[in-house]
C-alpha cells in the first residue's frame, strides 16, 4: 500500500473515506490521486475482494502511483482527465457497479510548493500552470495573446475578482513591454493593478486562481464528470467531493440539489412518491476543523459534500 511524502497533507482524508467506503468488497474511483493520500485511505478499508481506480493527468502523480503504490494487486493507476470517467470504468468492466466516486479537486501541495509548475506566486517560476504540462497551452502561452475582454472576463468569471478590467488593461500595457513568463512578473503586475488590499490575503490570489481554472478548464471538466457519474454509480454507491472554491463547490451543491429535488413542468398531476430522485445528499456540507487548519492553513477553504444513488 502506498506511503504518502512528508510533505503532502491530504484534506479531509478520514472524513472523506468514511463517506465513500460503505462496502469493502466494492470497486471505488479515486478521480483525484495526486500524491495517494485518499487512495492510500481507501485500500485500508478494502478486503482483498476490494478495488480501487485512481486517475489523475499530471505524469508526477503517474511516477509516485507506480513507485508506491503498483504492487497492490488491488489498485489500477489511469493517467488522463476524470471527465473521461465513462470511458475509463468501462475499460475496468465496472459500468454502474462503482461503489464510491471520490473527487479532491483543485492542486495539491506538491504542485502547488514545486517553482516550475507555476502555480503560487510564492515563488518565483516558469508561469505554467497546467496539471498535465505535456498537453495544452500554457499560462505565459495565453497571456501573451489574449485579449483585454478575454483576460477580464476570465478573471471576473473565475476570480470572481471585481478588478477584473483593470487588471486586464494592466496585463495587456505590461506585455507589451516585456512578455509575462515569470510567476514574480505576474503577481507584481496583478498586485499593482489591484487598489484594495485585502488583510491576510495576497492581492494576486484570486487571479492565480482564476487563470489556474481557466487553463485546466477545471469547472468545465466537473460540470462534464458531474453529468455522467449516475451512469457509473451503483445503486447506493457515493460521490464524494472535496471541493476548495466557490465556484466548484456552487456546481456541486447544485448538481445534488437538482437530482434531490428535480425540477418539473408546472401543473404536472405529481404525487411528491411519483417524483423519481436519483440522488440525495448525505449529511451536511463538512469542513475541515480548527486542528487540521491550524496544521494545515491549505484546508481552510475545504468543503466536503457527500451524496447517494437513489435509482
Amino acid at each position: 500500500m502506498g506511503r504518502q511524502p512528508e510533505y503532502h497533507a491530504t484534506v479531509l482524508r478520514a472524513e472523506a473515506i468514511e463517506a465513500l467506503v460503505q462496502d469493502p468488497d466494492g470497486f471505488y474511483v479515486d478521480c483525484t490521486f495526486g500524491r495517494g493520500g485518499h487512495s492510500a485511505e481507501i485500500l485500508s478499508k478494502l478486503s482483498s475482494k476490494g478495488r480501487l481506480l485512481a486517475i489523475d493527468k499530471d505524469p508526477e502523480a503517474s511516477a509516485w502511483a507506480d513507485q508506491h503504490f503498483a504492487q497492490d494487486k488491488r489498485f489500477t493507476f489511469e493517467r488522463g482527465s476524470f471527465e473521461n470517467l465513462v470511458l475509463m470504468v468501462e475499460g475496468q468492466h465496472r459500468s454502474a457497479q462503482v461503489s464510491g466516486v471520490l473527487l479532491d479537486l483543485g492542486v495539491s501541495s506538491p504542485q502547488l510548493d514545486n517553482p516550475a509548475r507555476g502555480f503560487s506566486f510564492l515563488r518565483d517560476g516558469r508561469l505554467d500552470m497546467r496539471l498535465d504540462p505535456q498537453c495544452g497551452q500554457s499560462a505565459a502561452q495565453w497571456l501573451a495573446v489574449a485579449s483585454t475582454d478575454d483576460l477580464t472576463r476570465v478573471l471576473r468569471d473565475y476570480g470572481e475578482e471585481k478588478h477584473a478590467r483593470r487588471m486586464a488593461r494592466a496585463l495587456v500595457a505590461a506585455r507589451d513591454e516585456s512578455a509575462i513568463t515569470t510567476t514574480s512578473q505576474l503577481a507584481d503586475i496583478i498586485a499593482a493593478a489591484n487598489p484594495s488590499w485585502e488583510k491576510h490575503k495576497h492581492p494576486a490570489t484570486r487571479a492565480f486562481q482564476a487563470i489556474r481554472i481557466f487553463i485546466n478548464r477545471e469547472l468545465e471538466v466537473l460540470q462534464q464528470l458531474l453529468g455522467s457519474v449516475l451512469d457509473v454509480l451503483a445503486v447506493g454507491g457515493r460521490l464524494v467531493v472535496i471541493s476548495f472554491h466557490s465556484l466548484e463547490d456552487r456546481i456541486v451543491k447544485r448538481y445534488i440539489r437538482g437530482h434531490e429535488r428535480p425540477m418539473l413542468p408546472k401543473g404536472l398531476p405529481l404525487r411528491d412518491s411519483e417524483i423519481t430522485r436519483r440522488m440525495q445528499a448525505v449529511g451536511k456540507a463538512t469542513r475541515a476543523s480548527g486542528q487540521e487548519v491550524a496544521e494545515n492553513p491549505r484546508a481552510r477553504s475545504a468543503v466536503m459534500r457527500v451524496a447517494e444513488k437513489l435509482a
